[in-house]
């Protein structure tokens, strides 16, 4: 049986659904001013502090970045330090301002390595492992990581702990990047050399060349191998 139909007369007489809503909504705010009010402020409250650490975080982001700079141009333009230990000591003053006084800014991590460099260069192996580290730990996707594992790497051997080395370089040769997967692959056969471990350097090698037919250290790879 067809519902029986109802009029236009009948359908305007009945209330409009979205404004029976809305006029329940008015009288619930209304009986609920005060919490409404507590609530506005609490959000204001909140907007204003994420726009107070916002705006402190961009502060520090750019005053950790000029102080970047300092130190770096003064890197840049003193070149042999390994020489002279005043002015290294000079610059790591420079970028340890960078870390201790910005150390929430993206500069304060890209001094990490700076100062693992110029650990390095005073022979400081230990104190330049520690800021490689820290680099790569809080820098996890930073583009400079291949590069900061192969100094991690030369530093481990340069303290006679070749096992270290190798396995910081084996993460390398696991990478996506070929360029530092080759770079790694022949450096582990050179250290396998001066442990005398011939055999593991050659199948490296061996790995190298199959891998690699157009490598333009292919010819050092065949060198090595006929040594």
């Amino acid at each position: 049986m067809a519902p029986a139909k109802i009029s236009r007369k009948e359908l305007l007489k009945k209330p409009d659904e979205f404004l029976t809503f809305s006029a329940k909504m008015i009288i619930f705010a209304k009986e609920h001013s005060r919490k409404f009010q507590y609530l506005g402020m609490g959000l204001l409250g909140l907007a204003l502090l994420y726009l107070g650490i916002n705006t402190y975080l961009n502060h520090i982001d750019k005053a950790g970045q000029e102080a970047y700079n300092i130190a770096f141009y003064a890197l840049y333009k003193n070149t042999d330090l390994k020489n002279n230990q005043d002015k290294s000591e000079n610059i790591e003053e420079l970028f340890n301002r960078v870390i201790d006084e910005y150390d929430s800014s993206k500069a304060a991590r890209l001094a990490l390595p700076e100062m693992a460099y110029l650990n390095f260069l005073q022979g400081q192996y230990e104190e330049s492992i520690a800021y490689y580290r820290e680099f790569l730990d809080k820098m996890p996707d930073d583009p400079y990581q291949s590069l900061a594992r192969m100094a991690l790497a030369v530093c481990y051997e340069e303290k006679g702990e070749f096992e270290k080395a190798i396995e910081t370089l084996q993460y390398l040769v696991s990478g996506r990047d070929d360029f530092f997967k080759e770079q790694a692959m022949l450096s582990i056969a050179r250290i396998y050399r001066i442990m005398n471990k011939e055999e593991e350097s050659n199948e490296i090698l061996e790995d190298f060349i199959e891998r690699f037919e157009s490598s333009q250290f292919l010819s050092l790879a065949k060198a090595y191998l006929k040594e």
